[in-house]
């Protein structure tokens, strides 16, 4: 028994190790050309040419887009609320009426002070008249100097009460003017707060309504304190920033505007700063308190050396890309990087223009590896369908 135990674990032994001699040269059997011994195959890549050209520095933040004006409109005097004559989320310019208080309480205040203007003008003018008899009886030594001057100091109360009945009665035409309620600012009417028949006060808090200036608009975004030095150069110099403001997913531009200014302090437990820019808005693209993408153009760098920002890697050296060689072997290049503007990424050092980078395929790759390029030589390029062409798969050119 103890023999034939012994027996039987070599025998699995022995097909173990013949299995795992198959399944380790397996891999490198499929890596061997169809004859024994042949070269390696070539791993497919897809590779282009570094080109020259200008690149844009971006700068891009998250902002909100903000109204430079927001007013509440309220009223000025107290009132029954009888005339409302905007609709909710319409387009109003400076100066329109809006609503109506009632103004006939207004309108009696005004009879009442014109009426007694008109009192105190005929006492004034007897007045005047007894003064002229007093100074000639006086030069006649009829009566004695008190009482004309007692009639002098009754001219001037007089002239006072009518200058106090003059400001009454244009306190009383203001009254009258403010039970009549237009727009401030032009910009977009909110929702109704009170509705005609509430009587309205001079003291409520929450107004009639509120008005929001739409055109122009503001995006108030942040940027790293890094960037605030060549911000401020610019602003200081009267360079016009391009700023212009995305959507959610950085898929739709919705305006383009102007960098306008920067705050005066830097926030302290975020590192960075506020910039406001400003736009047109024409086609009220930006709402207020929206949130956006901002993309603000800080410079444009000349005859730099592009790439698509897929070449670039990331190894435990730092940056590298994958250049092909003449022998179609790829080698690492450790590269400094420059700006990135969306897919385009400049290269500071590293790379000249014209090499090959691999921008496809950069995971089954090592140093000195044998490549065949997709799509970078003309001499490899697949050929333009034609309409009608058959739809195969790995067939070759057209027959002649």
């Amino acid at each position: 028994m103890k023999k034939n135990l012994i027996l039987t674990v070599l025998v699995l032994a022995a097909f173990a190790a013949g299995g795992y001699y198959l399944w380790t040269r397996e891999p490198a059997a499929a890596a061997q050309a169809p004859g024994k011994g042949g070269p390696p195959r070539a791993t497919p890549v897809v590779a282009v040419p570094a080109t020259s050209g200008d690149i844009d520095l971006i700068v891009n933040g998250l902002g909100t887009a903000t109204p430079l004006r927001t007013v509440t409109v309220k009223s000025r005097v107290d009132g029954e609320l009888v005339r409302v004559l905007f609709q909710e989320g319409q387009i109003v310019h400076a100066g329109q009426l809006l609503a109506e208080i009632d103004a006939r309480p207004f309108q009696v205040q005004l009879q009442q002070a014109q009426g007694q203007l008109a009192r105190d003008r005929a006492l004034l003018e007897n007045a005047k008249l007894d003064l002229e008899r007093y100074r000639t009886l006086f030069q006649q030594d009829s009566i004695a100097k008190q009482q004309v001057d007692t009639q002098g100091s009754l001219v001037r109360q007089y002239e006072g009460a009518v200058q106090v009945d003059q400001s009454q009665i244009e306190n009383a035409k203001l009254q009258l003017a403010y039970s009549r309620i237009s727009a401030p600012i032009a910009g977009r009417i909110g929702l109704r707060l009170v509705d005609p028949g509430n009587i309205v006060r001079a003291g409520d808090a929450n107004g009639l309504v509120v008005i929001t200036q739409l055109q122009p608009v503001a995006v108030v975004f942040t940027v790293p304190q890094d960037m605030l030095p060549a911000v401020l150069k610019r602003l200081q110099s009267g360079d016009q920033l391009p700023v212009e403001a995305w959507d959610r997913d950085q898929r739709t531009k919705l305006a383009d505007g102007a960098l306008a200014s920067a705050d005066n302090q830097v926030d302290p437990q975020t590192g960075t700063v506020k910039l406001k820019a400003q736009f047109a808005n024409d086609d009220g693209g930006l709402f207020p308190n929206q949130f956006v993408n901002v993309r603000m153009k800080l410079d444009t760098l000349k005859d730099t050396v592009i790439v698509p920002s897929p070449a670039v890697q990331r190894g435990a050296q730092g940056m590298f890309v994958y250049v092909v060689r003449q022998d179609n072997s790829v080698m690492p290049r450790p590269v400094r990087l420059g700006p990135l503007d969306g897919q385009r990424q400049s290269i500071a050092g590293g790379v000249a223009p014209g090499e090959l980078v691999v921008t496809d395929g950069t995971d089954r790759l090592r140093p000195g590896a044998q490549v065949e390029v997709a799509g970078a030589r003309p001499e490899i390029k697949p050929a333009p369908r034609k309409p009608g062409a058959g739809k195969g798969k790995g067939k070759a050119g057209g027959s002649e």
